[in-house]
């Protein structure tokens, strides 16, 4: 506490300013970085060679870096110095990006994400520490309100620029306009940020938990193969796939025993001991499958399906969220005054399983503007369950597992994305081959509206071309390719349609939650950890 009243003491005015303009920007550039490469995936695929299944690694790795450092950045900002490990972030990050652009290949590609990602990771939590320290306490709510509105638009922003850059320009670009916002970044942070009186001064005294580290590495990436590769593997009829679940097993179970074990655990599960922050997790990871995978199939269905272009897609889920942002401090400022969050996690669980069903409806020609009532809803959704479930996962923790129980929390939301995304791209391969079977059955020509349709095809060909046998082929390739979206488009739907399942059946469990009206002291304490937590 000696320390943060320092840190006020000597930030000021301009300072001041120049730190807000830092950290926000900062943690809007990695929040923007988990999805401006959703609206370019169908352009990275195609130069890359690769699937829409297997280019989904590009997110999912980023996201998995994320789940692995997040929980570790209290510690390592200890050992290093707060300020010291967050220019490192900072470069690292600058770094990454700049060799993702310049990826040639997917794999490559695959590995510079997950190396961006951990810098990235440290950038949101720190950033927000940061931030939180250079104002008095009368004014950290407005600290607060400005860090949430980044956390907001990070995300919005994402597939509205990187949509405008893949339309105009190449996909590397939307990774190279991260090196210049670091290298600003970078050097405000040496010229204004501070560093605490005891930064990086009790090194000796930290113990790292490196097997702890091994084993979340192993059994994350591990099961996160499984889920992405399963489905096109044939699942445990591969030896591939049955190797690689025996080593997320024995990494997970490696992890828990080691955490629960150690005397300085990387990651404290003991919080789990505690009912409410133990079913609040169920919430938080099923609110981050549907969030991320709302955000991943969308801009592929309106993309393959409506033909949007990229721009298109960006601004479809721009001008919803913008609509909903000002509830963002309004429901700050309630959690701040200690509103059970229980009410807005039961509203926005419904409100998703809504937005789920509701997205099941799309059709293949709606434009921009008849998504914005879906989108609409998916935002809102997400407002009402992120603040709040922070808020009822550390309502019956001490306040000195506060940092543990939010740090957890975050993690398992990044965790509940990177797996959603895989789930999703399991499920869209299975419903694909499910519909497109039932729907070849029509292909006959003992199907009058199969001939109709073909011969209107072939006429339209060879009024072009005049070639009666190459106008044939066409129209049995061009009805290929409508077999094909069709399948595709009906895969989507039910994708959405699955999201609201996972909600609905977490619903009844909100009654098993249970808050108490915090103290002065215990809401300042809570404060405090979700700012160095993140």
């Amino acid at each position: 506490m000696e320390n943060s009243v320092a840190l006020e003491n000597k930030v000021s005015g301009a300072s001041r300013f120049i730190i807000v303009i830092t950290t926000v920007t900062a943690a809007i550039m990695e929040l923007l970085d988990t999805t401006i490469v959703n609206v370019a995936l169908n352009q990275m695929a195609g130069s890359l060679g690769a699937t829409i299944e297997d280019i989904a690694w590009v997110i999912t790795s980023y996201a998995i870096a994320n789940v692995i450092i997040i929980p570790m950045t209290g510690f390592l900002g200890e050992y290093f110095g707060r300020k010291n490990y967050y220019l490192g972030s900072m470069v690292l990050f600058g770094i990454a990006s700049y060799l993702c652009g310049n990826s040639s290949g997917l794999w490559e590609l695959v590995f510079w994400r997950f190396v961006q990602g951990i810098g990235g990771g440290a950038l949101l939590s720190t950033s927000q520490a940061i931030l939180f320290d250079a104002f008095p306490g009368k004014e950290r709510g407005m600290a607060s309100g400005l860090f949430g509105m980044g956390i907001v638009l990070g995300p919005t922003l994402g597939p509205t620029l990187g949509g405008y850059i893949v339309d105009n320009y190449t996909w590397g670009d939307i990774f190279f306009i991260n090196v210049p916002i670091c290298i600003l970044a970078t050097i405000l942070t040496i010229l204004y940020i501070p560093k605490k009186a005891d930064e990086g001064k009790h090194r000796d005294k930290i113990k790292i938990d490196y097997l702890g580290i091994a084993l979340l590495m192993l059994g994350i990436g591990s099961l996160q193969y499984v889920l992405e590769k399963g489905e096109s593997k044939d699942w445990f009829q591969s030896v591939e796939i049955s190797v690689m679940s025996l080593l997320a097993v024995v990494g997970m179970v490696g992890f828990v025993g080691r955490e629960l074990n150690t005397d300085h655990p990387v990651v404290n599960l003991r919080v789990f001991g505690n009912r409410n922050f133990a079913f609040s997790s169920i919430f938080v990871l099923v609110s981050g499958f549907g969030l991320f995978t709302s955000v991943f199939v969308y801009p592929v269905l309106v993309q393959r399906i409506n033909g949007f272009t990229p721009y298109e897609t960006g601004l479809s889920l721009l001008f919803p969220t913008l609509t909903i942002l000002p509830l963002f401090p309004i429901l700050g400022r309630r959690m701040s005054a200690g509103a059970s969050p229980i009410p807005f996690v039961t509203a926005g669980i419904i409100i998703f399983a809504i937005f789920g069903f509701y997205s099941g409806t799309a059709t293949t020609d709606m434009g921009r503007w008849d998504f914005y009532s879906m989108q609409l809803m998916r935002g809102l959704g997400t407002v009402l369950l992120q603040l709040p479930l922070i808020n009822a996962s550390v309502a019956g923790l001490k306040p000195n597992e506060f940092g543990a129980g939010i740090s957890l929390t975050n993690m398992i939301r990044q965790l509940g994305g990177a797996f959603g995304i895989a789930l999703a791209n399991n499920y869209v391969a299975q419903q694909y081959a499910q519909h497109r079977s039932d729907l070849v059955s029509n292909y006959v020509p003992s199907n009058p509206l199969f001939i109709e349709r073909f011969n209107a095809i072939k006429m339209s060909f060879l009024a072009r071309t005049g070639d009666a046998v190459h106008a044939t082929t066409q129209a049995y390739r061009q009805l290929e390719l409508l077999l094909d979206r069709q399948a595709y488009y009906l895969a989507y739907l039910d994708t959405f349609r699955i999201i609201s399942i996972f909600f609905i059946c977490v619903l009844p469990l909100v009654v098993l939650l249970r808050t108490k009206k915090k103290s002065a002291a215990e809401a300042a304490a809570a404060a405090k950890a979700a700012a160095d937590a993140h």
